[in-house]
């Protein structure tokens, strides 16, 4: 396997994350479906609290003390911890979660494998297939970006082996107007990714060499005021739903 990047600075690039990166209600639903029945759930690396379930009860663990004081006053607080060393004992919970986070973690089958440990029923990963990224237009823009992304995001491969024999792999569709902002989210809205704050909150973009980003965003605006953009890829501006890279892996 590719050498994973490691964590980002989230203390640096963190605030406002919460704004940026709501919970998409459709994409929720396939999170929350797969939870099951659970009562008792675990959310590993949870930031500030996308995709949590409001109607059980939630411990919520991450490392980053800017993620962690985003969380809003609805949801529980999160406690400092790390998904290779998680503080429960073996089936505390009944199932457990890790949302857009497992490329984060130093050692990410460690910590899936924790999390096997500590629940008794599902272990639902959502993430990014490393070899499907190059589905989303940027990628022709930035592929030093598809580059940091595919080697930090750990192959389908390694989840499923981290989860055991019963995974299951399930590609999640984007809406045209997912609120979620991930890179893929605006496959239909690309003046939004000319924002700095839009970027900020897409970790990758903190990897890439100086000068890169400054000139991907410069070479897409411009496509943009001069209509090759649309000329290219406007049929995306149309298409209701995105089949990109994002994929919800289960462990039953």
């Amino acid at each position: 396997m590719a050498r994973l990047m490691g964590d980002a600075d989230y203390g640096r690039i963190g605030e406002g994350y919460a704004r940026r990166r709501r919970t998409d209600p459709r994409i929720a639903a396939h999170v929350h479906a797969a939870l099951g029945g659970a009562r008792t759930v675990l959310n590993v690396g949870a930031g500030a609290g996308s995709y949590e379930p409001t109607d059980r009860y939630v411990l919520a663990v991450d490392p980053s003390a800017e993620m962690r004081a985003q969380r809003p006053a609805r949801l529980a607080p999160a406690i400092h911890g790390v998904a290779e060393a998680l503080p429960l004992d073996d089936d505390s919970v009944d199932a457990s979660m890790a949302m857009v986070t497992v490329h984060q973690w130093p050692d990410p089958v460690a910590g899936l494998r924790e999390m096997r440990r500590v629940t008794r029923g599902p272990v639902v990963v959502l993430s990014f297939d490393p070899a499907e990224l190059g589905r989303l237009w940027l990628m022709d823009y930035a592929p030093e970006l598809q580059q940091v992304e595919a080697r930090r995001y750990p192959t389908i491969d390694t989840l499923t082996g981290a989860l055991g024999p019963e995974a299951e792999v399930v590609p999640v569709p984007i809406p045209i107007d997912c609120v979620d902002g991930f890179t893929e989210a605006f496959y239909a809205r690309p003046e939004a990714l000319l924002d700095p704050a839009v970027r900020r909150s897409q970790s990758a973009w903190s990897f890439l060499e100086p000068g890169v980003e400054d000139r991907i965003a410069e070479t897409l605006a411009a496509d943009l005021a001069s209509g090759a953009w649309d000329r290219r890829y406007g049929s995306h501006r149309t298409q209701p739903e995105f089949h990109g890279a994002v994929r919800l892996v289960i462990g039953h």
